[in-house]
């Protein structure tokens, strides 16, 4: 073999042991590829089991927990078994409100802050003698000092015990309705006006437990509801405050109540009315307006009378003219304010609305106290100071 034909042989064997070689390096590096792949396959995979476990495991401890949650709310009353599933209670709702309440409280002025707390207090007390034993806080000693010696005792008992009692005789209905209309669903009027009748209704039971309390919503048609109800109802129609009006009538004109007290809640304009044939007609504001005028003076029918009319701000200045159209007619007040401030603003009209009361009756015995007891039917000198002092005690907790 000549030394060309040597060379070429050479050269051809390099190209040849060179190109295998880069073969064998493509071969490496994809089988390393490969594996590499495959661990991050494998390390995927059990990440993901890993978080499948960890979220296994949050649902078992979130259902246990929801389990465990559920069974203390049905106990206590403040859920129930209702289509299947879970339902608020009334208990729950009243719980709730309590809240927002206390939460409302906080912005009120201080001297209706304190108002709201206890039962209302009339300011009246008359002098007679002990019915039940706790009166015995409210003991006037001077008198039964004098009563026990003319009865020829030497220490206080019960027959010769006199006290002051109170005089709260008021009865009171209140007549709370809310425009739950189409437009009360743009941002939270609703919920605001939810959350602030609940408050409304919470207050007036702590003052008067006896009152009775009609919740009233409307939107095309009125319909009275109860607490959950009133949570649980959503966005309607249009706004027939013509028919709400007349819904207050009439819950109202058979009323027995000393004081009767009517709150409107709304963010518009009378939009719709219900004709002589109980329909629903809507589109003629004109028409809405002449109807809901007729409902408010026949409202105003209605004695005594206690109106106020909550109107959510609005840009359209038409909202306005209506609503003070309607209250003037109903001898009532017009706050116009906003979501934020509505509870506010209703607790307010509530806490400083006028209380009536009866006059003291004398005790036993007509003029004095009987048995010699000493005269006169109201509490001697001081009562009232000590009727004050007696109040703020009660609000301050006492």
């Amino acid at each position: 073999m000549s030394s060309e034909q040597s060379e070429e042989l050479a050269d051809r064997l390099t190209r040849n042991l060179k190109g295998r070689e880069r073969d064998l390096q493509k071969e490496a590096e994809a089988k390393r590829r490969e594996v590499e792949e495959q661990r991050r396959s494998l390390e995927g995979e059990r990440e993901e089991a890993r978080h499948r476990a960890e979220r296994e495991a949050e649902d078992r401890v979130r259902a246990a927990e929801e389990g465990r949650l559920a069974r203390e709310l049905k106990e206590r009353g403040l859920v129930a078994e209702r289509g299947g599933g879970l339902a608020v209670t009334y208990g729950l709702i009243e719980r709730f409100a309590r809240l927002v309440l206390e939460e409302e409280s906080r912005q009120v002025p201080g001297d209706v802050r304190l108002s709201l707390k206890g039962g209302a207090s009339t300011g009246l007390y008359e002098k007679s003698r002990l019915r039940r034993p706790e009166e015995i806080a409210h003991l006037d000693i001077p008198s039964s000092l004098l009563a026990a010696r003319q009865s020829g005792l030497d220490h206080i008992d019960e027959s010769t015990s006199y006290v002051y009692r109170e005089v709260t005789s008021e009865r009171v209905h209140v007549v709370m309705m809310f425009d739950k209309s189409g437009s009360m669903a743009e941002g939270e009027k609703l919920p605001a006006a939810k959350k602030a009748l609940l408050a409304l209704y919470i207050a007036i039971r702590r003052r008067h437990p006896d009152a009775v309390i009609d919740v009233v919503a409307f939107d095309n048609e009125v319909r009275v509801l109860d607490l959950i109800e009133l949570w649980e109802c959503l966005p309607g129609a249009f706004t027939n405050t013509a028919e709400a009006l007349h819904t207050a009538h009439l819950l109202l004109r058979a009323s027995r109540a000393t004081r009767k007290e009517v709150y409107v809640v709304t963010d518009g304009l009378p939009e719709s009315y219900t004709d002589v044939d109980g329909r629903v007609r809507s589109g003629n504001l004109d028409a809405a307006m002449e109807h809901a005028v007729a409902r408010a003076q026949e409202l105003a029918t209605v004695t005594p009378l206690s109106f106020s009319m909550i109107l959510l701000r609005s840009e359209h200045p038409e909202y306005e003219v209506a609503a003070r159209t309607i209250t003037r007619l109903l001898g009532g007040s017009l706050v116009i304010t906003d979501p934020a401030r509505l509870g506010v603003e209703l607790l307010v009209r509530w806490a400083r609305g006028t209380e009536t009361t009866r006059r003291a009756v004398p005790p036993e015995g007509g003029a004095g106290l009987g048995a010699g007891g000493p005269a006169g039917p109201m509490a001697a000198p001081g009562a009232a100071a000590r009727g004050r002092r007696r109040r703020a005690d009660r609000r301050m907790g006492g």
